[in-house]
């Protein structure tokens, strides 16, 4: 492609430090990087098709086409998007951290008086808060405020000042909502559950094994889009065992070893596993 654009230069230096960029078109949103997003026709959310199949070169819209590869951004079917982009944008859940989205100044002063200081990078109308450690993305979690983490992308302002804190739980807390009562308690996944009667609705081990295995076949056999084939995998064992909780650490030990030996990060296995169930309510 021709020489970089400054938004480009930017996101590689970016990528270079470990921060997945993505670019933003006018109005702060994602371009859709394949035929099936453009102009937004995908409604906004991400396409997980493989490499190749609608023309994408990673996942191809919003913060699941942020990417550290200086080759995806700097390729033939990024240009267009670098050469319209009017910022940058990153995947805070990404990079390992949560941007609490301050909009106004009032926003801002109710987080001077309520939460730890953290790395802070002034917005056009308010701040970004920056604090390390990922959590569920939230919007209008209080007036004013946003949370930005996994799931979901802010715009790169600059390193801003202060020293980045852990993630609190004042900020965590923000994001959690009463349950409804019509809506069944997400159960942990760390020790097998069982239905009612005492007995797992698919009624053998066998189903389930037989289920993993598939799963972690399907991850061995990934020869593109190992990120995108990895999250899907979980996304399908989660929707099909994660309500009954017959799920294990054994099991779930198995998929991240089959992700990791395809060179998936620790850290990439945990955010699909989390993302995976944020998107199935678990």
């Amino acid at each position: 492609m021709s020489a970089p654009t400054s938004h480009l230069r930017t996101a590689l230096r970016l990528a270079a430090d470990g921060l997945p960029v993505l670019p933003l078109r006018r109005g702060k949103l994602p371009f859709g990087n394949c035929p099936s997003c453009a102009r937004n026709a995908c409604g906004g959310r991400p396409n997980m098709k493989a490499a190749g199949a609608c023309g994408c070169l990673a996942p191809c819209h919003a913060w699941a086409a942020a990417t550290t590869d200086p080759h995806v951004l700097n390729s033939t079917a990024w240009g267009p998007a670098w050469r319209q982009a009017a910022a940058v944008a990153y995947h805070p859940g990404g990079a390992g951290v949560t941007v609490v989205d301050l909009d106004d100044p009032a926003a801002v002063q109710w987080a001077r008086e309520t939460l730890p200081a953290t790395r802070t990078v002034p917005t056009t109308r308010g701040e970004h808060w920056i604090y390390r450690g990922t959590m569920p993305s939230s919007n209008a979690v209080r007036p004013g405020v946003d949370i930005k983490s996994l799931m979901s992308y802010a715009r790169w302002l600059g390193n801003g000042a202060g020293t980045m804190g852990a993630l609190p739980d004042a900020v965590r807390a923000l994001a959690v909502k009463d349950p409804s009562p019509a809506r069944r308690a997400p159960q942990t996944l760390s020790v097998p559950v069982r239905g009612p009667g005492g007995e797992c609705r698919h009624r053998t081990p066998t189903y389930l094994d037989r289920g993993i295995t598939m799963a972690v076949q399907r991850i061995t056999e990934a020869r593109s889009a190992v990120h995108a084939t990895v999250y899907r995998t979980f996304l399908a064992v989660l929707s099909t065992h994660g309500r009954c909780g017959c799920l294990t650490e054994a099991h779930i030990a198995r998929l991240f070893t089959a992700a990791q030996a395809k060179g998936e990060s620790p850290r990439h296995c945990t955010d699909a596993w989390t993302n995976a169930c944020t998107t199935l309510g678990l």
